[in-house]
């Protein structure tokens, strides 16, 4: 017999969205629906925000599974619209230690399903929800599940070599490779432990999951699976811990994984 996924995880932006938007290519849309009608558990994993999240998963209509969002930090059942998981940590050691090596750098907090308490201005569309601007104090003091930081004027590069240097004890750190952006999560906190825990939940056996991803946040994910596929424009080093690439976004990459296990 030949083998079909159970659950599926799928990152968002980058694998199934252009980066920072909502729109699914309706190849890659057929194909989500295909194996959400044989009964696969379709799970989006992402490093957005909640308030990201949810109009991509109303929009391909999930039902009956869990989005995970915050790197593995916050979860939400699509049927009744609730969080049902929320780590949090206390951002301050973080900021105060980034601000003071990385000049010019903001930063922003998501208050989950509301928006962001922002230290510094961020690009319009950077943030999703409501975004209020607040001293030091305010932020560190405020728990979070999702910490993320723009190295405003810089190149992504600059950034992932400058990390390099810089400590963040407490916490789970990834540096984006478009854009010049960390995000910062509880400890322990990532899409690969969080997926572990919900696949001993729904009782899938661990030869029967497949990711799909393209970040440096996606390689605990794509290592946690039995089969993980890198997109075709993912870093060297996400492709190294892959077992498989497919095409990049433009290609419909991940349509054309899903499509070898449920064809039309």
């Amino acid at each position: 017999m030949t083998w079909r996924p159970r659950l599926i995880a799928l990152d968002i932006d980058g694998t199934i969205t252009p980066v920072g938007r909502e729109d699914v290519a309706p190849a890659v849309r057929a194909a989500i629906k295909r194996a959400v009608d044989h009964g696969a558990h379709v799970v989006l994993s992402t490093g957005r925000s909640l308030i990201g999240t949810r109009p991509v998963v109303e929009d391909l209509g999930l039902h009956g599974t869990t989005a995970i969002s915050s790197n593995g930090a916050v979860w939400w059942d699509t049927d009744s619209g609730e969080v049902v998981r929320k780590v949090e940590f206390l951002p301050g050691p973080s900021v105060e230690r980034l601000r003071d090596r990385l000049p010019d750098s903001v930063f922003a907090v998501e208050l989950t399903g509301v928006g962001n308490l922002s230290l510094g201005r961020f690009p319009d569309g950077d943030l999703w929800g409501e975004v209020r601007e607040v001293t030091f104090e305010e932020l560190a003091a405020t728990p979070t599940s999702r910490l993320v930081m723009r190295w405003v004027g810089r190149a992504p590069e600059e950034l992932a070599l400058r990390m390099l240097d810089i400590e963040l004890p407490g916490v789970s750190a990834s540096c984006d490779h478009n854009e010049p952006w960390l995000t910062l999560s509880p400890p322990g906190v990532t899409k690969g432990a969080a997926l572990e825990e919900l696949r001993r939940q729904l009782g899938v056996s661990e030869e029967d999951t497949l990711a799909i991803g393209d970040g440096s946040n996606d390689v605990e994910m794509l290592r946690w699976a039995a089969h993980g596929v890198a997109m075709g424009q993912a870093p060297a080093a996400v492709q190294a811990v892959a077992d498989e690439v497919t095409g990049t976004i433009l290609d419909d990459g991940a349509a054309a994984v899903l499509d070898r296990y449920f064809a039309a």
